[in-house]
């Protein structure tokens, strides 16, 4: 082996440095891609009906069979004392509270992966199955006298034998293009506690949509105070593009007959009734149109118009619940960099002093709120608010992964784009000296309905523990200034978010904070859609690029993803309709991929139900036929990104690599090189 005196010497410098340095490298443990499957999830924390207790499930990753494994566990609001109440049920979800508070229902799957209903006695024993329904179980919750429950689940695909097992044929609607099966409506069932016989409750053509999630607060049933009826949603198809047909309906239970509460032109969802049953409330969006900010709106039950709760805050709002005085609604959003809790009353909103929490999830019973919430350098754990206005107390401390680990600092910046005020969250390497200009890395969110936030984003600390700078910039579209800067994106896909991005990129030029010539752009989602953009649209800016996901042609999201027709209203109108496909192609980034230099990392899921994986093709093919530089991984899994530990992790450490090979050298290299 011919090996240089220059390597030998390069070689003995490390072998010194680790010698001389191992305890204070071993003191700086930065955050990294091996440290994601030892982040703890919480999920669908549920607070007892007398304020005294909540019902949280607690998931880890399991490596061995790759996946994550939640446990049902109780947690005591005096003492923060948790025990766990259910360690065997695979996929616990939609964990609800009967409402005395003796038995908890929930949803895990049965032997055949199907979703059924469990219901454990809080005075002792195991969960006992409820359900053996032939598909899974989606939504669930109780009678208010605690005798019954309702759930919803699709129709069963009919038996064939013979020749009509391949008979199989289906008609193709405004579904997305991964369909292999028609799509089966999902009704309402109930059943009593006593008798374990489910009864059908609704039927025909119309259905639940599918695409809104099936766990977590606030539950898509919920019965009336009487038990007389059932408050869900419905929409006109069971095709995912249709969602926006999807309204507040009312079944009798004695007869099953079905009420539209509310006309309407955009989707409602999530809704929740008042304490008296005569009031609901429910999510829609700001002047009925489905591309503008989401408003929490409150309607009688009887029917006539809705009103939106707190019409002055000028934020995009997602419902919590209401208070016990069955006037005031717990609502939440994001309003800059930091998500938040408001009271409103009287069509007025009084945000809820969380001091530096930033809440994720949350839930309210007897004037409580659980919530779990995030803050700058830790992931979520879970907290009580025993009244409104008092002190938020934490229930757990189960993010111990991040014990001992070194986190990059993290600041908020605004900036000038077009006439707005756009903003990002700047994250710094861990022990950043002020004064040295550093490699920057753009993280952009997806959505474009989101926002980055100034809490724990492990993306950011993984890319700033490399000794990159990373901005998260909320352009245009963002959901956190207002409704006129999110809707500023209709029509505008690509070229005015990209202003934005690069103009934030100037205002960190100008303070001296990077360095020109060594600048990554990455995202997910829409963001790989900024940046399959970026990379075109300023070819010289970039040295590297991480394309996740990439929306690349629009007129392919249109006809191909699960939200098909549903995008319309931010793209504009059909591309099939008089001259609207050249509008398509100027917002579409495969317009510009044949002037992008930047070698680019592009990765998808091959079962991508949001941004189909042929547009990630498009893009492959685009560069390489240009002799760019690019790499196209694929995982076999179905999803919008890998859900599962060893795949996510395999993400970012890819994502990690790639950005090593263009930026420069790595912490250590840097030190030997400096020497």
């Amino acid at each position: 082996m011919n090996i240089t005196r220059n390597a030998w010497h390069r070689l003995l410098m490390l072998v010194m440095l680790l010698w001389l340095s191992g305890p204070a490298l071993a003191q700086d443990r930065r955050f990294s891609a091996d440290d994601l499957p030892r982040i703890v999830r919480l999920a669908d924390p549920q607070l007892s009906p007398d304020g005294k207790a909540v019902a949280v499930v607690v998931a880890r990753a399991n490596l061995i069979d790759n996946r994550w494994d939640g446990l049902l566990v109780l947690v005591d609001v005096a003492s923060g004392g948790s025990r766990v109440l259910s360690r065997d049920r695979r996929g616990i979800s939609s964990v609800r509270w009967s409402p005395d508070g003796r038995a908890l229902a929930f949803l895990a799957l049965d032997d055949a992966g199907r979703a059924q209903v469990h219901v454990m006695a809080m005075a002792g024993g195991d969960a006992q199955r409820l359900t053996a329904h032939p598909t899974s179980i989606t939504h669930l919750a109780w009678r208010p006298d605690g005798g019954a429950l309702a759930f919803a689940a699709a129709d069963a695909a009919p038996e064939r034998s013979g020749e009509a097992r391949f008979e199989d044929a289906f008609e193709v609607g405004n579904n997305s293009y991964l369909d292999r099966t028609p799509r089966r409506s999902t009704h309402v069932w109930t059943v009593v506690l006593a008798e374990g016989i489910p009864k059908r409750l609704t039927s025909g053509p119309r259905s639940i949509p599918i695409g809104l999630p099936p766990s977590g607060p606030p539950s898509q049933l919920q019965w009336t105070p009487d038990g007389a009826g059932i408050l869900f949603v419905q929409a006109d198809t069971t095709a995912t593009g249709d969602a926006d047909s999807s309204r507040l309906a009312l079944i009798d239970v004695a007869t099953g007959a079905v009420r539209t509460i509310l006309p309407g032109t955009a989707r409602q969802s999530l809704p929740i009734l008042s304490p008296d049953g005569r009031m609901v409330a429910f999510v829609g969006a700001r002047g009925g149109v489905a591309a503008h900010q989401s408003r929490v709106m409150v309607a009688p039950i009887a029917g006539g118009s809705a009103n939106d709760v707190a019409p002055a805050l000028d934020v995009a709002l997602d419902l919590v619940g209401w208070l016990p005085d069955g006037k005031t609604v717990v609502i939440s959003g994001t309003e800059g960099t930091h998500s938040g809790l408001w009271l409103a009353r009287d069509g007025k909103a009084t945000r809820i002093n969380l001091g530096n929490l930033d809440p994720v999830t949350a839930t309210t019973a007897r004037g409580a709120i659980a919530f779990t919430a995030t803050t700058a350098d830790r992931p979520a754990e879970l907290f009580v608010m025993p009244a409104v206005g008092a002190k938020p107390v934490a229930l757990t401390r189960v993010q111990t992964a991040l014990d001992g680990v070194t986190l990059g600092r993290q600041e908020t910046i605004s900036w000038q784009s077009d006439g707005m005020t756009a903003d990002g969250v700047l994250t710094y390497p861990p022990g950043h000296t002020p004064g040295t200009k550093l490699p920057l890395v753009l993280y952009i969110h997806g959505g474009p309905v989101a926002a980055s936030k100034q809490s724990f984003s492990t993306s950011a600390q993984i890319l700033a523990a490399q000794g990159w700078l990373v901005l998260e910039p909320n352009y245009r579209g963002s959901n956190n200034r207002g409704h006129a800067f999110q809707e500023a994106i209709i029509g505008d896909a690509v070229a005015g978010p990209g202003r934005d991005i690069m103009a934030g990129v100037a205002s960190l030029e100008q303070r001296g904070l990077i360095d020109r010539n060594r600048m990554a752009v990455t995202g997910w989602s829409y963001g790989g859609m900024m940046t399959s953009w970026l990379i075109g649209a300023y070819p010289d800016a970039w040295k590297a690029a991480v394309a996740g996901a990439p929306v690349t042609d629009i007129v392919d999201q249109y006809t191909t993803a699960d939200n098909n027709r549903a995008r319309a209203s931010q793209y504009g109108p059909s591309p099939f309709v008089g001259d609207n496909m050249a509008s398509y192609a100027r917002q579409s980034p495969i317009s510009l991929a044949w002037r992008a230099r930047a070698p680019t990392l592009i990765m998808a899921d091959v079962g991508d139900w949001r941004v189909t994986i042929p547009q990630a093709y498009k893009l492959y093919h685009a560069l390489s036929d240009n002799k760019v530089p690019v790499k196209f991984i694929a995982y076999p899994v179905p999803g919008h990104s890998p859900a599962d530990p060893i795949r996510a992790r395999d993400v970012w450490r890819r994502w990690v690599a790639w950005l090593h090979l263009y930026l420069g050298l790595s912490r250590e290299e840097t030190v030997l090189s400096q020497d």
